[in-house]
């Protein structure tokens, strides 16, 4: 594990923030962080990222102590915000440009690393041009690339899709997956379920400061039911002469049938129906969505 924290807790007067943190990241993957807003996203970001210190428990970036060795632990890291934290009156060449000159790349390292992520996030025909008139996935594309000019092992990216409209989102997520299969270690907090579900190995679920599930994205769906045939019928009677038939639930006009997800099971269901003399009006296949687990796991 690149990234590990035990028992972080934080608090803010008499508010308890976070209550006893666990998790851990592999090197070269992905871990996403949901939950309700206050639920300590940002928090767990703010101190794995040395911006803040745990009240208790302890966390290590690479094997390097978030408290102790936060020197080390910053040559090793890079954080996006939320909010593009670029010049807008100097042009993307120069934004990058300056970030190389400050981490002591010297000159023409400085320059040779601009031109590099220049044209890793499409920005290239627009270098020159001041970032008070990029669009706002271009600001968030040139924010991502200023923070991986040290080549960071792991990088934190808090929500770093919001606001931005979905082909914009669906470019920020073409760039993560790309530097995920260079090796990158990435922990993500995001409020785009969808998101998680695209890009995360690991999804950890907060919920008032602790941990609600944690799991594959496919493991946490199992946990609230699998997969379901959803039916309805143009008249009550024939609902609840259906439920009878089936031995199924249903609520309002929808009856739910838990189903392994194939078409055996389904002619099966069908069949059983029309051989009672019922004919379904609608029929829909539902598998558990993040939403769910979302839904079925925070207060």
């Amino acid at each position: 594990m690149i990234v590990e924290a035990t028992g972080i807790r934080k608090s803010y007067g008499g508010t308890e923030v976070l209550s006893g943190i666990d998790l851990g990241v592999p090197e070269g993957s992905v871990l996403a962080l949901l939950g309700p807003n206050g639920a300590g996203k940002t928090t767990v970001v703010r101190i794995l990222s040395t911006l803040i210190r745990p009240d208790g428990g302890r966390a290590t970036i690479a094997g390097y102590d978030v408290v102790r060795q936060a020197a080390a632990v910053r040559s090793v890291i890079s954080l996006t915000g939320q909010y593009a934290a670029v010049d807008e009156n100097q042009t993307g060449r120069e934004n990058l440009v300056m970030v190389g000159r400050l981490m002591h790349l010297g000159r023409g390292g400085a320059h040779r690393r601009t031109g590099e992520l220049l044209e890793q996030f499409g920005l290239t025909d627009a270098m020159d041009r001041r970032v008070k008139t990029y669009s706002g996935g271009m600001r968030r594309r040139l924010d991502l690339a200023m923070s991986l000019v040290g080549r960071p092992r792991v990088i934190f990216l808090d929500e770093p899709t919001t606001g931005l409209d979905p082909g914009s989102r669906s470019t920020m997520w073409e760039a993560i997956g790309e530097l995920v299969r260079d090796g990158t270690t990435i922990l993500l907090t995001t409020q785009y379920l969808e998101e998680a579900d695209r890009l995360a190995d690991r999804i950890v679920l907060l919920d008032h400061g602790r941990v609600a599930a944690a799991g594959t994205a496919d493991a946490l769906k199992a946990k609230v039911g699998g997969e379901r045939v959803e039916l309805r019928f143009g008249t009550e009677p024939e609902l609840l002469k259906a439920a009878a038939v089936l031995g199924a639930l249903h609520a309002g006009d929808v009856l739910s049938v838990p189903s392994d997800g194939t078409a055996k099971h389904l002619h099966h269901l069908l069949d059983l129906l029309r051989d009672n003399g019922l004919h379904p009006e609608r029929v829909s296949a539902h598998r558990p969505t993040l939403d769910d687990v979302f839904l079925a796991l925070t207060a």
